[in-house]
């Protein structure tokens, strides 16, 4: 007997994400955390435009929307002097700016919508250990009352922290190293006049040229509040404490928790003007280590963000990366619950997200080492893409499909498969009176394929893919048009659509889907539920289109 589909350990913003995501795909699943109560801390405070996107598809972006503040970018000082201002601006097409909300908010918005399916978080239960064979996971757990119980769950997923007890009972190795250097966190008002929005990166030098005095703030929601981190003094040291246990040392440490006068002793020195900390919610002292696991899953069960990678809080890159960890991963349990999943799709996630992971470890280690992200020698446009994880792509997974319709033809000037698919503006139709985004379009969705004809030959080819994507999946791919030219077709439907329904039309009335995807003729977007292209397809007339299609459809449905 199951007790779930899916037994979640962790709840915090990744666990969160993985339970929320299952729901919404139609998998049944319970998360469990040790903790008796949502942690009040400003820890990642941090979102990035692509985690916002993600949450759109989701359905719960409005309300991270109301609760964040813009991040517009930093003011860097050295030694008293201002150094540069970085201005966090990305491209106009890209629907979301950088984002500062504490990760108690963040869990909270997340947790709300989780219980719009139902479901929620099972308090004070932590997970004593498992055992797995062909068909499920037993796991052994304690619950807030001190009772053992056994639940059986088809998978087990560990977002459980870089202290994982899931990836410690799966013997995953966990390679890399710490930083000496301790650090405290707080989360305070400050009353100086620098502009709303930036954060603050102040260093000083000793006489050799080494940094030896740190200042870092986040702006955050509230009248001039902000999560400053600076080195710790001598007398709140817990250096050594956790590595002569042996522990993995990262993250809030014990010890004597900063108070209000040890933060003000580091703006005095540090802050570019006169100012004065005020109204302290919490304080902590904490460590920073980079590793990453060998694996991302054994079996039947799988482990996400920091318990698969940690590393330096530069950049904002963590919390985010196990989030989209989390939604990759999640999607894929859901079909693969659904029964018709390719029987490899799982492996896929490893193949995609561990790269990811060994690339924001060793990025973000280079930031921390080598004065931050704007030191960067890359051009500044392709800086802020990558931090605001909008470059993240999956070009040589197994899931992706080259265009074999393409043959011979010269290169598009749009996303190739693997890569983000971008939002645009102004498509219409005739029910809607004002224009609308893809991404309205593809909201609360899984799988979605997206046609884009310019021509009346184009538009008939279109709908016989439509009907073959909906033959070979028993209807799971939902279709629309993308007309291109007035030629093609006016918004509305047209026949075509799976399960006898018609084929929705959308006018790209102002150009844009066909400028941004590079779109021409007639041609085919294979879009999946966390927003990349599993394929790309042209030329949908010529023969070789169906056994294209039923390729890419393939590599994860059971066809």
């Amino acid at each position: 007997m199951v007790d779930t589909d899916v037994l979640i350990v962790g709840a915090g913003p990744v666990g969160l994400t993985a339970a929320a995501e299952l729901r919404r795909q139609g998998a049944a699943c319970r998360i469990i955390d040790r903790l008796p109560a949502r942690l009040p801390y400003a820890k990642a405070v941090g979102v990035q435009p692509r985690t916002l996107e993600v949450w759109d598809r989701m359905g719960m972006v409005r309300a991270a929307l109301e609760a964040a503040v813009p991040m517009r970018g930093q003011v860097i000082y050295t030694d008293g002097v201002e150094l540069a201002r970085m201005e966090m601006r990305l491209p106009p097409e890209v629907p979301y700016a950088f984002a500062a909300l504490p990760q108690y908010e963040t869990e909270r918005i997340i947790e709300e919508h989780l219980a719009r399916f139902g479901t929620g978080i099972e308090r004070g239960v932590e997970l004593l250990g498992f055992t797995q064979d062909e068909d499920g996971v037993v796991s052994r757990i304690v619950t807030a009352s001190g009772a053992r119980e056994e639940l059986r769950s088809r998978f087990l997923v560990g977002c459980d922290g870089a202290h994982s007890t899931v990836r410690k009972k799966l013997g995953l190795t966990f390679e890399g190293g710490a930083f000496p250097e301790e650090y405290m966190l707080a989360d305070v008002e400050v009353d100086w006049s620098l502009p709303e929005g930036y954060g603050v990166r102040s260093l000083h030098h000793d006489a050799d040229g080494r940094v030896d005095d740190v200042l870092v703030c986040v702006p955050l929601p509230g009248d001039r509040r902000y999560r400053m981190s600076m080195l710790v003094p001598p007398e709140l040291s817990t250096k050594g404490e956790s590595a002569a246990r042996g522990e993995t040392v990262h993250g809030l440490e014990g010890g004597r928790a900063p108070r209000l006068e040890h933060i003000q002793a580091v703006i005095d020195r540090l802050s570019p003007e006169r100012a004065t900390a005020s109204a302290m919610r919490w304080s902590s002292v904490f460590r920073i280590s980079h590793r990453l696991v060998d694996r991302y899953s054994v079996g039947r069960v799988f482990v996400a963000g920091d318990a698969a990678h940690i590393h330096p809080p530069t950049g904002a890159q963590g919390m985010n990366t196990g989030i989209q960890d989390a939604c990759n991963l999640a999607w894929k349990l859901a079909l693969a619950l659904d029964g018709g999943a390719h029987p490899r799709l799982l492996d896929s996630y490893d193949a995609e997200r561990r790269p990811v992971g060994e690339e924001v470890v060793g990025r973000t280690v280079r930031h921390a080492t080598g004065g931050g992200v704007h030191a960067s020698k890359d051009d500044r446009t392709t800086v802020m893409l990558r931090e605001a994880q909008l470059l993240v792509a999956y070009p040589d997974s197994p899931l992706t499909a080259a265009d074999g319709t393409n043959t011979g033809a010269p290169a598009h000037p749009g996303p190739g498969p693997g890569d983000r698919a971008p939002d645009c503006r102004g498509l219409t139709t005739g029910l809607a009176m004002t224009p609308l985004r893809l991404y309205d379009l593809l909201r609360d969705r899984g799988h979605v394929l997206v046609l884009y004809a310019d021509s009346a030959g184009a538009l008939t080819a279109c709908q016989e893919t439509a009907l073959t994507a909906g033959r070979l999946t028993g209807g799971k791919v939902p279709a629309f048009v993308v007309a291109g030219d007035a030629g093609s077709a006016k918004a509305g439907h047209v026949p075509g659509g799976a399960n006898g329904r018609h084929l929705p039309v959308f006018r790209d009335e102002a150009g844009e889907f066909g400028r941004l995807y590079g779109a021409r003729g007639a041609t085919a977007f294979l879009i999946r539920p966390d927003g990349y292209l599993a394929a790309r397809l042209a030329r949908l007339a010529a023969p070789e289109a169906e056994p294209a299609l039923s390729d890419a459809l393939g590599r994860v449905f059971r066809l």
